[in-house]
């Protein structure tokens, strides 16, 4: 028997494969086929869709028949007029019948060469599905969003469930699509691209024929106990001694569940860090997560901050200013970064789904920066900064004060508020390339503070960045530092403020004692 490893690319098979048991999950999904619910699975890329669709075959099978298939690999020509779309619907419900029922008859009652259009679709339908429970299951309906005969095939599926609901036709018991936009949203953004005319006779944009469709509420993430199950599996065969819980708490705080990222640090730990079962491997094997070049998520995830300048904005403001804005699914920007899965609700406002996602869009910023201004951290500095494989970081904050008067100090204090700790992060990457990394702990509650962790080797460092705003502020935030430092078990913390007033009160960079922990305070 083939040893069982990590996936990260396609569906899971529990014979091949280390996974999360996902039984809960699609217990709350069949009770919406029970109740011959339309849906849509919208969530983003990686997110185990597909994984979810192919047990969820099986997990219907003694009550349903279902047709699973997909929308990817077709192309513009699948999609060129009704008669060809027909065609290849009915193609591909065949062969997904001839692979879930082989010994059946099932796909020669499908098949039929005189449905040129979709009024003999939908005829057709009715004659194949009455007196059945059938639930058809698309994957990969984005591949579609750009055509309007899809768009026809939709109202045609409402169509017929609205009749069915009135006992007048015949038609799928439940239908199942999957993608990473919401289907619900397509003809809007068919009609912005000019895919999609809106006729002479009152049609409206938000009049969409998926209005039918119940909202899908399952979580799709990860819990800490699910990560902990697929570990305990794996400790099975490798008697590793990990603490399984503790392991799967550290992979949870950097992934916050996201599927494929929880499975590419197992399989790094696995493969790559010869099975460092500890906190400090899940760290190294963040690192070098985030450091990969050929990563389609992260690839995806640039893609769309070049091209939506929206998304881009929003998580700027949420990432580098620690603006606070609120989750307001109204908001196509707000939606959009959500569909994607790079952003969640917290207390209504909008929060980076994890730590992973931040890094990678911090160093997307950074980068755009860097193309900017052209200044980078010079390579003796470094060297003086990481002498001896260790990090610095009081050094650190005295050559960023050095650093800032020879650069800043002339620049327009508006404009450098705005800017400062994406030019402080700036001057840390480089530093730390290689052998570390960092992650931002944005406050919702104070957009004018920001919570650094620097993680260096096996250290771990805790800053916070924020601007002057009076004693009485700078005192709440060494409060604020000081319950960081607790709550992450450190004793030496970190305060950079920046000081945007007209004759700021200049102080030289100095450590101060504070609830007996250790504060090294610099003001630039």
């Amino acid at each position: 028997m083939m040893a069982r490893e990590f996936n990260i690319a396609g569906n899971c098979v529990p014979e091949q494969h280390y996974m999360v048991n996902v039984d809960e999950k699609l217990k709350k999904i069949k009770m919406l086929v029970d109740k011959q619910r339309y849906f849509t699975i919208n969530r983003g890329r990686q997110y185990g869709k597909t994984t979810v669709l192919s047990h969820l075959r099986g997990f219907l099978a003694d009550d349903y028949l279902v047709i699973a298939m997909s929308f990817e690999g077709l192309g513009a020509a699948s999609f060129a007029n009704e008669s060809i779309f027909c065609q290849k619907f009915l193609e591909s419900i065949s062969l997904s019948m001839s692979v879930i029922y082989p010994k059946e008859t099932y796909v020669e009652e499908w098949e039929n060469k005189s449905v040129t259009d979709l009024d003999l679709l939908s005829r057709h339908i009715t004659n194949r599905c009455q007196g059945k429970k059938i639930v058809l299951m698309i994957d990969e309906v984005d591949k579609a969003s750009n055509y309007r005969v899809f768009l026809d095939f939709l109202s045609l599926l409402r169509k017929k469930f609205l009749a069915r609901r009135d006992g007048l036709d015949s038609t799928f018991h439940s239908v199942i699509l999957a993608g990473v936009y919401d289907i619900k949203n397509m003809k809007l953004k068919m009609v912005q691209e000019g895919t999609h005319l809106l006729n002479n006779h009152g049609e409206k944009e938000q009049n969409f024929p998926w209005n039918i469709a119940e909202k899908f509420k399952v979580d799709m993430s990860f819990s800490p106990p699910e990560i902990a199950g697929m570990l305990k599996d794996y400790e099975q065969d490798h008697k590793t001694g990990m603490d399984v819980v503790a392991i799967a708490e550290e992979i949870y705080f950097y992934t916050n569940g996201y599927p494929v990222l929880v499975s590419s640090l197992c399989r790094y730990i696995d493969e790559e860090l010869e099975k460092q079962w500890c906190l400090d491997g899940v760290k190294e094997a963040v690192q070098l997560l985030v450091r990969e070049t050929d990563n389609e998520l992260f690839k995806s995830l640039s893609q769309n901050l070049e091209k939506n300048d929206s998304v881009r904005n929003l998580l700027y403001d949420v990432l580098i200013l620690g603006m606070r804005r609120s989750f307001s699914a109204l908001n196509p920007s707000v939606d959009l970064s959500y569909r994607y899965g790079y952003i969640y609700s917290m207390n209504d406002q909008v929060k980076i789904f994890n730590k992973i996602f931040e890094i990678v869009m911090t160093n997307y910023f950074i980068s755009k920066d860097e193309e900017q201004t052209g200044v980078m951290s010079s390579g003796g500095l470094i060297a003086e900064i990481t002498r001896g494989g260790r990090l610095n970081m009081q050094l650190c904050l005295e050559r960023f004060l050095i650093h800032w008067k020879e650069l800043y100090s002339e620049k327009e204090a508006k404009f450098m508020e705005k800017q400062s700790r994406l030019i402080f992060l700036t001057y840390l990457k480089p530093i730390l390339n290689g052998t570390g990394f960092y992650f931002i702990e944005a406050a919702l509650t104070d957009d004018r503070r920001m919570d650094l962790v620097v993680i260096y080797g096996k250290e771990r460092f805790v800053l916070e960045l924020k601007t002057w705003k009076g004693q009485l502020y700078n005192e709440k935030g060494v409060t604020q530092l000081l319950g960081y430092m607790t709550k992450l078990n450190v004793d030496k913390g970190y305060l950079l403020t920046f000081d945007f007033r007209k004759q700021p009160e200049l102080i030289d960079p100095r450590w101060k004692t504070e609830e007996d922990k250790e504060i090294f305070e610099v003001r630039v």
